[in-house]
């Protein structure tokens, strides 16, 4: 995971370095707009265009996508006047008559004539008739003269822990927009609601490609080498970010192979780590002027990960588009290059609503850079946050710790003050 030349330790710039853009001699120019973070943000979810195309996906395959169209009740829920509690179904003030058997959940209990109750179960279907349920501890009954008594501290009132129909939705209520991720919350709601299958748009195909001849897949760093520390990191990321990972390999620091990944990966999206600045090894600009394609951003505004970019590859031979998202190579640089490009561009062409930042406040002042926004890893708590340490672009422990990254503009956030703040996957 090389460091780029412009990206030191402390997320500060070598003078003259802020929002410069980085394209080689012969490359197309980044849209000036680009090298901004919220314009960065901006084109690289509108760039996608329309998302992917949707199709009917059982539920459980429809995890992660993006609802192609709203999600409507299909009946009434609930579908018939339930039992909340365990107890008796009661009809009239009291006392009752016992009879009948137990209703329990699922069966259709027949009518309830009036100052008679039957036992029931939490779920079950009230019977027809029946004006209230009585809770099981605020029952008596006398089985020697069939009798229930009420022993609750007031009147037993109509109504009472009865869930009646209809009462969470009505049949053709809209009950979740198009957009929306379908998360394990949402099959249950769907299931619920009558679902066997829901109209999902196809999550985007990702090949990650991980670049470095410095990197060691096992044991501690040696010999100038470093361990992979994104090969581990980003494929969960970019799942739980609604990709379908195909792909994860490791290239060389050659332009032979990298132009032949790139050229021929299937992918919708193909993202790579390192060689977006300038260096003596960093071929990923030469690559993309070779393959033909057309850079839509060429360095952002952004500290750790200034020197990330965003593509257009040439289309696949069955004419999908393609777009690249090059990461940095620093761990920390490369993250703040995820929730800048990759997340928009990811969202966009699986259809999922836009997630923007929240407004929190600082518990204390948030460092800044002194031109460019800062991406701080955070901890939250309510409606606070509070920075974390070892926030380099090369360091993870800060990351580690955080549950968000704090939106931090140029000059720094004082104390108390408010300040946009990113989720994190993996809550």
């Amino acid at each position: 995971m090389r460091a780029s030349r412009t990206d030191t330790a402390d997320g500060t710039a070598p003078h003259g370095a802020a929002s410069r853009a980085t394209a080689p001699h012969g490359a197309p120019a980044a849209p000036r707009a680009g090298r901004d973070w919220e314009r960065a943000r901006s084109i690289a979810g509108s760039c996608a265009g329309r998302p992917l195309p949707a199709g009917p996906r059982s539920l459980a395959d429809a995890l992660g996508h993006a609802l192609a169209e709203p999600l409507l009740a299909l009946t009434d829920l609930p579908s018939f006047d339930t039992a909340a509690m365990d107890g008796w179904a009661v009809a009239g003030p009291g006392p009752w008559r016992l009879g009948g058997a137990r209703v329990l959940a699922g069966e259709e209990p027949g009518p309830l004539g009036r100052d008679t109750a039957v036992p029931i179960a939490t779920g079950a279907p009230v019977p027809p008739g029946a004006t209230a349920v009585l809770r099981r501890e605020n029952g008596d009954a006398d089985p020697a003269r069939d009798l229930l008594y009420d022993r609750s501290p007031g009147p037993v009132c109509e109504g009472q822990d009865i869930r009646p129909r209809g009462q969470e939705c009505r049949s053709g209520e809209p009950l979740l927009p198009t957009g929306t991720t379908v998360t394990a919350r949402v099959l249950g709601l769907a299931a619920a609601a009558g679902y066997d299958r829901l109209t999902v748009h196809r999550r985007p195909s990702v090949e990650l490609l991980v670049l470095g001849d410095e990197l060691l897949d096992q044991g501690v760093p040696r010999g100038g080498r470093v361990r992979d520390a994104l090969g581990p990191l980003l494929p969960p990321w970019l799942r739980g970010r609604g990709a379908e990972l195909i792909g994860h390999r490791r290239v060389a620091d050659d332009p032979g192979p990298l132009r032949e990944a790139v050229r021929n990966s299937p992918a919708d999206v193909v993202i790579t780590t390192g060689s977006t600045a300038a260096g003596p090894v960093d071929f990923l600009h030469d690559t993309l002027r070779s393959v033909g394609a057309r850079l839509l951003i060429d360095s952002v505004a952004v500290r750790p990960g200034h020197p990330m970019l965003l593509a257009e590859l040439p289309a696949t031979t069955d004419g999908r588009a393609r777009r690249l998202v090059g990461l940095p190579g620093n761990p920390l640089a490369a993250v703040a290059g995820l929730v800048t490009l990759a997340e928009p561009l990811l969202r966009r062409l699986g259809g999922h609503r836009e997630a923007g930042p929240v407004r929190l406040t600082a518990t204390a002042a948030l460092p800044g850079h002194p031109r460019d926004t800062r991406l701080l890893p955070v901890f939250t708590s309510g409606r606070e946050v509070t920075p974390l340490p070892f926030d380099g672009p090369a360091m993870l422990r800060g990351l580690a710790l955080a549950d968000a990254l704090a939106v931090v503009p140029p000059g720094g956030v004082p104390a108390g003050a408010g300040v946009d703040v990113l989720d994190l996957p993996g809550r």
